[in-house]
C-alpha cells in the first residue's frame, strides 16, 4: 500500500457537498485539502448542456448505476436510481432546478436537534451566502456568490395554460418558490449561466483548484475509512483507496469529512465497521460500533407521472419528431443556447395542499410539456404534457444496506415506497388534484385526454394502484445518516454533523436530513455543506 501523503482534511466524494467544502476549506492558506472522486472530471460535454442530461444519466462515465431492490409499493417493480459518478457529483447530471424547502423544514430539524442554528431564520443567510440571482440581492436572495441561478430561456403555451388553469382551481400564481413559502406555481428558476448548466465543480471547485493547499484525486476509488481504536474510543484517522491500479492510503490530522450522497456515505460507513452489528456480521465485517441509524431512515420523493393527450398547441412531443425540427432545435441551442436544449428536465412547478387540513403545501408538480413512456423511451408520437405530482412528505422509510464487503458492489437500496396508509391516502388525493386542473376551464380549449393512468381508476383503493403503476423516483433520496442527538440509536450524526461515537469523522451531505425538505435536494445540500465548513473552522481556529 502506497503512503498519498498526510492532510489537515481528507474529502470523501467531489459532489455537491464535497466541491463546496473544498472551497470553503482551503480558503485557510494553513489547511491542506484532499478530496478523493471515484468519477472523472467533469469535461464531458453532455454535462453542461441542459437537456444533455439525457446522456449521462444510465452512463457509466458520469452515473454510479444503481437501482432500487423489487418494490412491493410499486408492484414488483426495480427503478434506476442515478446518482453523479463525476466531479459536481449529481449537480452534474440533475435537473437543475433551485429550490430551498420551506421554512418548516429547518425549524422541524432545529426542534429535532435542539439546535436553534438550523432554523430557518439562521440557514436563509447560507442560501443567500453562495448564491448568485439573477434578480440581484434582495431580503431573500444573494448576488455574487458562486451559484448561479437564473430563469430559464424559453415558455410554453400548454404550460401557462396549465398554471392559468391550477389558478383556478385554487393554487395561486407566485413570482418566488424560494421565501420559506412556496406555495403557488411558476416557472422554476434553474442552476444554470445563459443557458448552460452551471455544476458545482464549476461553481465551487474549479476557482479552489488554483489553490495550492488543495490536492485533487479523481478516478480514486475509497475502500475504507480508517478507524483506530484506544481507550477513549474508535477515531478516523483517514482513508484506503485504490486509483490508476495502486492502492494508497491518505491520513487526516484533522478530520475526514464523508461527503458520498445518500447511498454512498452509509455504504462506506458499514464497510468500515460502523452500522448495524447484524448487518456487517452478516458479511464478515468486525464490528467497530453498532450503530443502527446506518443506512436507515431513506426517504425520497416519489413522483406519479400523469400523461395528457392535447389538441392545437405545442409540445415536444412533436416539434422533436423529426430531423428537420431536431436540427432546427441544435441551431437554435447552437446560436442562442435557448429553446428546448436549454430546458431544465421539468419546467413549471407548482406547491399545493393535497387536502385543506394540510398547514403548508405537500405536493409539488413538475409539469413537462412532453410526454413518454418512461426515462430514456421515445417520445410520444402524438401531442401531450406530463403533470407530475409527488408528495413531498412520505411516511414511508426504506434503506440502504450494503450486499457484501465488497466495497465495488453495488449496496442494496429499498426504498419501501407508498407502504404506509397515509402516503397511499395523499397519492389518491394527488391524482384527483391533478384531474381536477386537467378539467379547468383554462386548458379547455386543448381537449386534454388522461392517458396516464387512465380515467377507468376512480375509487380510493383504484387509485392507489394506479399510483404504484406509474410511480417512480425524482432522484431525491436522503436521511440515511440521520442527523439527531446523542442517545437515539436512529441517530447518525449530531447537530455539528460528527459521527456519533467516532471522532474526527464528519457526513455532510443530504443523508444527514432527518426530515426530507419539501422540495428539489440538491441547494438544500450546498446550504448544508456551508453551514458545515463554518463549523469546521470554528472547532479548528
Amino acid at each position: 500500500m502506497e503512503s498519498a501523503g498526510e492532510y489537515d482534511y481528507i474529502i470523501v466524494g467531489g459532489g455537491t457537498a464535497g466541491c463546496v467544502l473544498a472551497n470553503r476549506l482551503t480558503r485557510d492558506k494553513d489547511a491542506n485539502v484532499l478530496l478523493v472522486e471515484a468519477g472523472g472530471k467533469d469535461d464531458y460535454v453532455w454535462i453542461h448542456i441542459p437537456v444533455g442530461y439525457l446522456h449521462c444519466i444510465g452512463n457509466p462515465r458520469t452515473d454510479w448505476l444503481y437501482s432500487t431492490q423489487a418494490d412491493a409499493g410499486l408492484g414488483g417493480r426495480s427503478l434506476m436510481y442515478p446518482r453523479g459518478k463525476v466531479l459536481g457529483g449529481s449537480s452534474s447530471i440533475n435537473g437543475m432546478i433551485y429550490m430551498r424547502g420551506q421554512a418548516g423544514d429547518y425549524d422541524h430539524w432545529a426542534d429535532l436537534t435542539d439546535d436553534a442554528s438550523w432554523r430557518w431564520d439562521n440557514v436563509l443567510p447560507l442560501f443567500k451566502q453562495s448564491e448568485d440571482y439573477y434578480g440581484g440581492a434582495s431580503e431573500n436572495h444573494g448576488a455574487g456568490g458562486e451559484w448561479r441561478v437564473e430563469k430559464q430561456r424559453l415558455s410554453w403555451d400548454i404550460l401557462n395554460a396549465f398554471r392559468d388553469a391550477a389558478q383556478q382551481v385554487g393554487i395561486p400564481k407566485t413570482s418566488d418558490f424560494n421565501g420559506g413559502d412556496n406555495s403557488g406555481s411558476a416557472y422554476f428558476d434553474v442552476n444554470q449561466r445563459r443557458g448552460i448548466r452551471w455544476n458545482t465543480s464549476k461553481a465551487f471547485l474549479k476557482p479552489a483548484s488554483r489553490r495550492p493547499n488543495l490536492t485533487i484525486m479523481t478516478g480514486c476509488h475509497v475502500e475504507r475509512l480508517l478507524i483506530e481504536t484506544s481507550e477513549s474510543g474508535p477515531r478516523c484517522t483517514g482513508i484506503v483507496f485504490t486509483g490508476g491500479g495502486t492502492q494508497w492510503q491518505a491520513t487526516a490530522k484533522r478530520e475526514t469529512l464523508l461527503t458520498a450522497g445518500a447511498i454512498g456515505s452509509p455504504q462506506l460507513l458499514q464497510l468500515s465497521g460502523i452500522g448495524p452489528a447484524a448487518l456487517l456480521l452478516q458479511h464478515g465485517i468486525v464490528p467497530v460500533l453498532d450503530a443502527p441509524g446506518v443506512g436507515g431512515n431513506l426517504q425520497d420523493h416519489l413522483q406519479l407521472r400523469m400523461v395528457f393527450k392535447v389538441q392545437g398547441v405545442k409540445t415536444l412531443n412533436v416539434m422533436a419528431s423529426n430531423i428537420v425540427s431536431k436540427m432546427q432545435i441544435g441551431l437554435q441551442y447552437a446560436l442562442f443556447q435557448s429553446g428546448p436544449m436549454s430546458m431544465a428536465p421539468s419546467q413549471l412547478g407548482a406547491f399545493a395542499k393535497s387536502d385543506p387540513q394540510q398547514a403548508t403545501p405537500n405536493l409539488q408538480y413538475h409539469v413537462q410539456p412532453l410526454s413518454l413512456d418512461k426515462f430514456g423511451e421515445p417520445l410520444h408520437a402524438f401531442p401531450a404534457f406530463t403533470a407530475s405530482v409527488c408528495n413531498l412528505r412520505p411516511t414511508s422509510r426504506g434503506h440502504v444496506h450494503i450486499a457484501s464487503a465488497d466495497s465495488y458492489a453495488a449496496p442494496k437500496i429499498v426504498p419501501n415506497y407508498l407502504s404506509t396508509e397515509p402516503d397511499r391516502a395523499v397519492a389518491a388525493d394527488a391524482l384527483r388534484l391533478t384531474r381536477a386542473i386537467a378539467a379547468a376551464p383554462a386548458l379547455k380549449k386543448f381537449a386534454p385526454q388522461e392517458y396516464k393512468p387512465g380515467v377507468q381508476f376512480q375509487s380510493e383503493e383504484e387509485l392507489a394502484q394506479a399510483a404504484s403503476q406509474i410511480g417512480t423516483t425524482i432522484f431525491h433520496p436522503v436521511g440515511t445518516c440521520r442527523m439527531g442527538v446523542t442517545g437515539d440509536a436512529s441517530s447518525v450524526v449530531d447537530s455539528q454533523l460528527r459521527v456519533l461515537g467516532v471522532a474526527g469523522l464528519r457526513v455532510v451531505d443530504a443523508s444527514i436530513m432527518p426530515y426530507i425538505t419539501s422540495g428539489n435536494t440538491n441547494s438544500p445540500t450546498v446550504m448544508i455543506a456551508e453551514k458545515a465548513a463554518q463549523m469546521i473552522h470554528a472547532a479548528w481556529k
